[in-house]
């Protein structure tokens, strides 16, 4: 691995001009071709697998044309100092803004409340619905804008007037000037790192160009594989994140070999023959976890996965080939303002020096035991609000009390009571009953009679006869346990209720389809783990040929993906320091947070694991100790490792300025699990339990040493082909390209 990686190197350096333009080429067809491509598709939420996904079908097979997925406006009216909305000026007043907007060019239907009787015992609340023809994201400036007057001119009138429902909703963005800060943030990390506007400029050159190949190759194939823009979403953060990464690990070995004494073409080679092996090994255990993704069985989930996967594999092509390719032709560019006016001491070049890295890691090695119980502890603590967990999907309920959502929301709740805002959904398919009203009228009549069952509507029929659907009110939120018990007893006692009403029927709806959502998860969860630690143990054994450091491995990234999920518990569920970060109102878990935290996680725990770990074996390997393998690798890795760390943390800190609640809890998410993976796990606990492992933390059966092939990460072969370098002087540093 290490020579072919060598090779490589030396050929992108010499053909330098080739190897840019070649990739210049790849990003124009690349970009032509999604300009020519047809729009991507919708992208459709759907969970095959889970009850409630079965009913919308059947819905959409039963109710052909009416279970559209137009966009909707929930008004919701109150009436002014307690007042009544039957008063003569308030009903006038709500009768006329349903008639405006019911006037609207996009509008299907807008429901009077008076006649739909959607008001409430004390009449100081109504609702209307306004129903549109076309998505949320389809609806003319003019239609918002008539709709939004017509509500003007009922709040002048005085009633309290809110609006709920996703066609006015604005949707917080995730990416823009969150991106844009933390692309600002990492090149002033990478410019105090390298000291050097070239070093800190070339990972993010390289990194844009792979996320501008890899969102215009989504762009592409949108229409053939049925991908969206969202489908990118995770492909543009990892691979932004990989991409400085990989090519800041290699540009920090570059600057090594250089000063070691070596030529620019011949240390582009050396780095991306050792440095550039360790970038193979970390990307293929990204891959494995967001390929991963599959398993949790959400067709969105798994192209975002493949596709993220897509962009890091791009990221490991560009740091390999384009990263000499660009170091060819500023050789020099790269190296600190010290080096390039050659004033460092000579016996600076032996790379035996000591700095911040090394004396930390002396530290731990002598003091082994009580980093490892302070670290092992610490993150114990911290991980401990994960056992009351609630996952679930946060609503209007979670945003904060400056969008009329959520004033709506909670004018619904105390109107018509908490679990108005999210009604069951009861679908019967009748069409094996003698008698379909009977049936009907029957399961209508257990549901109602169910406890925690406030109220079911009237039940509608399709134009067949044989199905009908109603809603069932319950009498507690939709993020609330006792719901999610409900839906489980409504649907435990089917069987009986199916056999006195001769039909069968399902529960549905949003606040259903949440609960099936988060409990598919909860039960992927696990696998998915087993998976992705298990593929990547065995891709630890090939790389460092050790049992016991991947298991290492492995146990340390749980310790602090558990750490970072209680710290995400503790904030946005249980509301410690909650008002610190914006979070107006705690509740349940994302339901795919979990996922999205241990996929993304591990890819940049592995990183951080190969970057680290291998230059220690890479030690070991060549002669030292196993105490001073650990010193020489925190010397020559720990600056890159904590410059990645913090360019990650700034880029994911980023978002938890986001307005919507689930984009803070996922910024912070994976902002607080890459603080305990590197600095905790990988600079405190991975040293001081290789300390105490000593020479066995290197141990590989005899047998197993056989019969695993030798991947050469540490670059065991280049020390034997490579010449030694020149003398190190000024001059030998500063060697003109070849």
């Amino acid at each position: 691995m290490a020579t072919l990686l060598y090779r490589l190197g030396r050929v992108a350096f010499r053909w330098r001009w080739f190897v840019t333009l070649l990739w210049v080429a790849v990003l124009g067809a690349v970009g032509f071709a999604a300009a020519k491509a047809p729009a991507a598709p919708d992208d459709g939420f759907t969970m095959p697998g889970i009850e409630s996904q079965r009913a919308f079908d059947l819905l959409e097979q039963r109710f052909p044309g009416t279970a559209a997925d137009g966009a909707s406006a929930r008004i919701v009216f109150v009436a002014p100092n307690g007042g009544k909305v039957t008063a003569t000026e308030n009903r006038a007043a709500i009768e006329k803004l349903v008639t405006e907007a019911a006037d609207g060019s996009q509008v299907a239907s807008a429901v009077d409340p008076f006649a739909a009787k959607a008001v409430s015992k004390d009449t100081s609340t109504a609702y209307s619905t306004v129903t549109f023809k076309v998505k949320a994201d389809d609806l003319t400036g003019a239609a918002k804008t008539h709709l939004e007057r017509a509500i003007d001119t009922a709040r002048d009138a005085g009633l309290t007037v809110e609006v709920g429902g996703d066609a006015l909703a604005t949707q917080p963005a995730a990416g823009g000037s969150a991106e844009a800060i933390g692309i600002a943030i990492a090149a002033v990390v990478l410019l105090i790192t390298f000291g050097s506007l070239a070093a800190a400029g070339l990972p993010l050159l390289t990194a844009i160009l792979g996320v501008g190949i890899s969102m215009s190759a989504v762009l592409a194939l949108g229409s053939a594989f049925g991908l969206s823009e969202t489908t990118g979403t995770l492909a543009t953060m990892l691979g932004l994140a990989c991409g400085i990464d990989y090519a800041l690990f290699v540009v920090s070995r570059y600057r090594e070999e250089r000063e070691k004494g070596h030529a620019p073409r011949e240390a582009a080679g050396l780095a991306a023959g050792t440095a550039g092996s360790a970038v193979v090994f970390a990307g293929l255990t990204v891959v494995i976890a967001l390929a991963g993704l599959s398993v949790v069985g959400i067709p969105m989930l798994t192209k975002m996965g493949l596709a993220a996967a897509g962009a890091v594999l791009l990221g490991v092509l560009i740091c390999l080939t384009l990263v000499p390719a660009v170091l060819g032709f500023w050789p020099n560019a790269v190296l600190s303002r010290r080096e390039r006016k050659a004033k460092a001491d000579r016996g600076k070049g032996n790379g035996n020096g000591e700095n911040g890295g090394s004396r930390w890691a002396r530290l731990v090695v002598r003091r082994p035991i009580p980093v490892l119980l302070l670290g092992v502890v610490g993150l114990g603590a911290m991980a401990l609000p994960a056992l009351g967990l609630q996952l679930g999907m946060p609503g209007d309920e979670a945003k904060s009390t400056a969008t009329t959502e959520r004033r709506a929301y909670d004018d619904l709740a105390q109107g018509f009571g908490p679990g108005f805002n999210g009604p069951l959904t009861i679908v019967v398919d009748a069409k094996k009953a003698d008698d379909a009203k009977s049936a009907v009228a029957t399961i209508s009549k257990e549901i109602a009679a169910t406890d925690g069952v406030v109220s079911v509507s009237p039940a509608r029929f399709n134009s067949a006869g044989d199905t009908a659907v109603f809603a069932a009110t319950p009498a507690t939120s939709p993020t609330d346990e006792k719901t999610k018990e409900l839906v489980q007893t409504i649907r435990d006692e089917r069987p009986t209720i199916a056999a006195d009403a001769g039909a069968s029927f399902e529960v549905t709806g949003t606040t259903a389809l949440n609960i099936d959502v988060a409990q598919k998860v909860q039960d992927a969860l696990i696998p998915y783990l087993a998976l992705v630690v298990g593929l990547a143990i065995v891709l630890l054994l090939l790389v460092f040929r050790s049992l016991l450091v991947p298991l290492k491995a492995a146990l340390g990234f749980l310790l602090s993906v558990l750490a970072a999920l209680g710290a995400v518990v503790a904030v946005f569920q249980q509301g410690h320091g909650a008002s610190l970060l914006g979070v107006g109102q705690t509740g349940p878990i994302m339901s795919l947070m979990p996922i999205f935290l241990v996929g993304i996680v591990f890819g940049l725990a592995m990183d951080y694991e190969v970057f680290l770990v291998s230059r220690m074996r890479e030690a070991y390997v060549h002669g030292d100790g196993p105490g001073q393998a650990i010193v020489s690798g925190f010397r020559h890795s720990a600056r890159v490792v904590v410059a990645a760390a913090l360019i990650m943390m700034a880029v994911f800190s980023g978002f938890i300025g986001a307005g919507a609640s689930m984009i803070k809890m996922i910024g912070f998410g994976l902002a607080i699990a890459v603080l305990f993976d590197a600095f905790v796990v990988r600079m405190a606990i991975v040293p001081a339990v290789l300390s105490l492992l000593g020479n066995k933390a290197w141990y590989l059966p005899r047998w197993l040493d056989r019969v695993l092939p030798r991947m050469d990460v540490e670059g065991e072969a280049l020390s034997r082909k490579v010449p030694a370098p020149v003398a190190d002087t000024p001059t030998a540093r500063l060697t003109p390209v070849p």
